[in-house]
């Protein structure tokens, strides 16, 4: 699952597609996250929030919202896509 491709913003259905194996398959599952419109290709205002945010910004939002704790709080590994918590 973890690419090095698509790390930057805006490229939220590349990476994903990427990731999944599918462009397809990402698009259900950005639809099921609200993250994308039922017509498959308007980016919700989740979305376009998610959209703007590169990977790592991503990787230590999900951590934060997880932890209970400031994304500031956390390493990024690009390697793994994850966030770990500093300390």
């Amino acid at each position: 699952m973890a690419t090095q491709k698509f790390m930057g913003k805006n490229q939220l259905i590349d990476r994903l597609s990427a990731q999944v194996g599918s462009k397809s398959a990402a698009l259900t599952i950005l639809k099921k996250r609200g993250q994308l419109k039922a017509d498959g290709k308007t980016l919700t205002a989740e979305g376009k929030k998610r959209n703007a945010m590169t990977a790592e910004e991503r990787a230590k939002d999900r951590a934060s919202k997880d932890q209970k704790v400031p994304a500031s709080k956390f390493t990024y590994n690009p390697k793994t896509n994850t966030a770990r918590r500093k300390g």
